[in-house]
């Protein structure tokens, strides 16, 4: 490999908005994300609807999905 044209590559912390800490490597130092395995619905196997504007309930009214 070429010297000095690659990224530093470095050990990293990621942390997730629930709180989770993961530590991994990466070209970039101390990464946020909104969302992650903790917390994802695809892994906890709970529903969480994020209602941005109401815009579930206009939906559930539109298509009567209130009683299902």
């Amino acid at each position: 490999m070429k010297d000095g044209i690659h990224p530093n590559y470095q050990p990293t912390e990621v942390r997730c908005a629930c709180g989770e800490t993961i530590s991994t490597a990466s070209t970039k130092q101390n990464m946020r994300v909104d969302i992650c395995s903790k917390c994802h619905p695809y892994f906890t196997g709970k529903q969480k609807l994020v209602d941005t504007g109401g815009r579930v309930d206009r939906f559930n009214k539109r298509f009567n999905m209130a009683n299902q």
